[in-house]
């Protein structure tokens, strides 16, 4: 009997003692299976002008070969064409008004969850590297990546230090480019006679010029693509990383950074993860920048959070399915841009085919950095478009549409990607565009969107500290 009582308590203590390291084993091999998340964005770079969404001038291998290698999003958008908003947006799963981050240069409020809040408590090291715009710090608690915005090393040195403790990770790269000053890049690779323009921007020299500077730059950027996925490749990390890259807003052009038309708020969106999304797919589904945020807690195996206002894209990334809701809502707030005008907001819709816009105030005129700056080097090529207006029909036709436009907009976005023929008047169209309009009230209602009271309440969300 005193042999059986001494045999069970050693089993009971060798119990205690190899129980604890039998769990930590599997802790430590389930943060190792966990996917990793490289989340690329890209800084006012319109979809259409990267190779693989149709430009014929752009010279983009490495984000080309990211949507041979995965599955290109061909109906992305945004919730608001300019950063602040944007990068707020992303990280929160809120919409803008819901947040707070509204208007550029803003903040969301100060009990919001941010990605962080989400992912670290599933055992996931979140960090940041290269742009910010986002505040307060305490909602965005990053493990922010020292170096500068082409300096990898900080990258390199993060990497390093996952790989050999196996935790998994959310890394954002945020780039620069190709936001304005276009000083990066090489420009000459670009001839100004052979370059395609945007059929509502004026042909004339100066544009010719600087659109060239535009591409050299998001040249630039797609090598900062390939180095970020050579840096993956280098810690053997591809297999078990869910990368995905993101245009941002439209460039700082006419009718796309600071508009709700398509060039403003459409955004590329290519997702690849070996084993998991089928080389070379496309994915005609309208997903949102708000759905980024589900996407990650998703992967990363947590739980659904129901206060969130994206969904879950995993379904469709594993090929489980095609659809995941029927519009996409946009939000423009002039106040809190450089040299923007005092007050000029905008709400937009789009479904499968047609994109409404209700723009509050038409009477008042539409200002940002291109039409209303004092330092002439910033829009140079823009005051070319003005003095041409001068004499040119189609020049003036240009620039007062860009600082003038109706009440209301309907475009044909499968016929007009470039929302130059406006429908809103024609009375063919009059049911599809009550309907849109209807759901834009509904979204704006759930959002606590009063219009233009909110608009002029824009004046008073400043940030209390500066954004980074």
């Amino acid at each position: 009997m005193k042999i059986i009582i001494e045999m069970t308590l050693k089993i009971s203590l060798l119990l205690i003692l190899v129980l604890p390291l039998n769990l930590f084993a599997k802790q430590k091999s389930r943060s190792v299976e966990n996917p990793n998340i490289v989340f690329i964005l890209a800084d006012d770079c319109t979809n259409w002008d990267i190779g693989c969404y149709g430009s014929k001038d752009s010279k983009t291998p490495n984000i080309d070969r990211l949507a041979e290698e995965g599955m290109k999003f061909q109906r992305c958008y945004q919730a608001a064409p300019m950063c602040a908003p944007t990068r707020q947006n992303i990280y929160t799963g809120l919409h803008p008004v819901k947040s707070g981050a509204y208007r550029n240069h803003s903040y969301v409020y100060p009990d919001t969850k941010s990605i962080v809040s989400y992912l670290k408590p599933l055992g996931y090291r979140v960090a940041l590297s290269g742009k910010r715009h986002i505040g307060p710090d305490k909602v965005f608690s990053f493990e922010y990546i020292s170096g500068a915005n082409s300096d990898f090393d900080g990258v390199d040195k993060f990497l390093n230090e996952v790989k050999t403790t196996g935790e998994p990770f959310a890394l954002m790269l945020c780039f620069d480019e190709p936001h304005t000053p276009w000083n990066k890049g090489d420009a000459s690779q670009f001839d100004p006679d052979e370059i395609t323009l945007p059929p509502h921007f004026f042909d004339n020299e100066q544009t010719r010029k600087i659109f060239c500077d535009y591409l050299a730059e998001i040249n630039y950027l797609d090598g900062q693509v390939g180095t970020a996925m050579e840096l993956l490749d280098k810690y053997e990390l591809n297999k078990n990383t869910l990368v995905i890259f993101a245009s941002e807003q439209g460039a700082q052009l006419p009718f796309a950074k600071w508009t709700c038309y398509e060039a403003g708020v459409k955004s590329a969106l290519i997702a690849r993860m070996p084993e998991m999304i089928e080389p070379g797919t496309v994915s005609d589904a309208i997903v949102e920048y708000v759905d980024m945020l589900p996407t990650f807690i998703d992967i990363a195996d947590g739980k659904k959070i129901k206060d969130l206002d994206g969904k879950s894209l995993l379904p469709i990334l594993k090929g489980e399915g095609q659809k995941v809701k029927d519009y996409s809502f946009s939000i423009q707030t002039t106040k809190g841009i450089n040299a923007g005008s005092p007050y000029y907001g905008i709400r937009a819709i789009v479904n499968d085919r047609y994109r409404y816009i209700w723009n509050l105030t038409p009477d008042a005129e539409f200002k940002c950095v291109l039409n209303n700056a004092k330092k002439i080097w910033l829009n140079e090529w823009y005051l070319s478009w003005k003095k041409e207006a001068e004499h040119n029909v189609l020049a003036k036709s240009l620039v007062d549409k860009y600082r003038f436009r109706p009440g209301e907009e309907l475009y044909d976005i499968i016929e007009d990607k470039w929302c130059q023929k406006n429908l809103a008047d024609h009375p063919e169209f009059y049911e599809i565009k009550k309907k849109l309009r209807k759901e834009l009230l509904k979204w704006m209602k759930e959002c606590g969107d009063k219009g233009q009271q909110t608009e002029l309440e824009a004046a008073t969300n400043k940030p209390k500290h500066n954004i980074k």
